[in-house]
């Protein structure tokens, strides 16, 4: 045979396999128990599917995170990442069960197997990474400024340009002066006790900008266009990844690949649905071939 007798031979063998890749997918999509039996024995994969529904421990009071709608339902970003877990475990995104619980109990309620998981806009940092597993990140916060979109000064450049005339407000903590000093590094810092009365401050003009979460500013401004503003300029990254426990590597891959799917592969429907809902935004663009995940 030559060489182009192959080249026929193996087109012809590509295009077949392209023909029945979705014969293939569907045979891929085995029942419970037979998923179940892949699992190590001692793992939450396998007692997840056995009991047919997944046990979420995450929050209801924190717009765009967790929180209920006018029609009583829980919704939220964190509650779209329990639904894609529950589509990616039974291909139904409603085999969940939300628990909730207080953020003090994110880290011992998946130590003591309460929940299988905590997805509750959770910082990762090292020192938690020894006490649970974190998944793959979800979500990129930051701080970020919102201001008043009928204010001179909304804009970052603006308030940057107004030096030691331009007021902040931020929530209190050690590090909040600092923080806001990496970025308007001459402005004045008002520390106050409760996010409410942060954004209190700015719409009673006391300042020019409440220093609060990159996605508290977003889902303001999307929510609220005529009574916030975005100023443009968000710092101070931080990683948001569901807890899960230690020692279960089945069902760290698990998570990781569904999350990693529903992010960046060929089942984005429900993760990019929420990032508009909850963010005001379009997700950015995915191109296939080089991976940038």
């Amino acid at each position: 045979m030559n060489d182009t007798s192959k080249r026929r031979d193996f087109l012809k063998l590509g295009m077949a396999g392209l023909a029945t890749a979705g014969v293939i997918g569907a045979a891929a999509s085995v029942d419970v128990q037979k998923a179940a039996a892949q699992a190590a024995p001692d793992s939450l994969l396998r007692t997840v599917l056995e009991r047919g529904k997944l046990i979420v421990g995450t929050g209801s009071t924190n717009a765009p995170w967790h929180f209920e709608n006018d029609a009583g339902e829980l919704v939220g970003m964190d509650i779209t990442m329990g639904h894609i877990l529950a589509k990616g475990l039974f291909d139904d995104p409603t085999k969940v069960e939300f628990v909730m619980q207080d953020p003090a109990q994110r880290i011992p309620n998946v130590t003591t197997n309460k929940v299988d998981i905590t997805i509750q806009f959770m910082t990762m940092t090292a020192q938690r990474s020894q006490l649970i597993n974190f998944s793959r990140p979800y979500y990129v916060e930051g701080v970020a400024l919102l201001t008043l979109p009928s204010a001179e000064n909304k804009t970052f450049d603006k308030l940057l340009a107004g030096g030691s005339a331009t007021r902040i407000s931020i929530l209190q903590n050690v590090d909040a002066e600092q923080n806001v000093h990496l970025v308007l590094p001459q402005s004045q810092v008002m520390q106050i006790d409760t996010q409410a009365n942060v954004l209190q401050a700015l719409e009673s003009k006391r300042v020019d900008a409440a220093a609060v979460d990159l996605s508290t500013v977003r889902w303001l401004a999307s929510r609220n266009p005529d009574k916030y503003f975005d100023a443009g300029k968000s710092w101070f990254s931080m990683l948001y990844g569901a807890a899960l426990r230690q020692g279960d590597p089945d069902w760290l891959a698990f998570v990781n690949t569904a999350f990693a799917t529903a992010m960046f592969g060929h089942e984005t429907a429900l993760y990019d649905a929420a990032f508009k809902d909850y963010f005001g935004l379009e997700p950015p663009a995915r191109h296939p071939g080089f991976p940038v995940i």
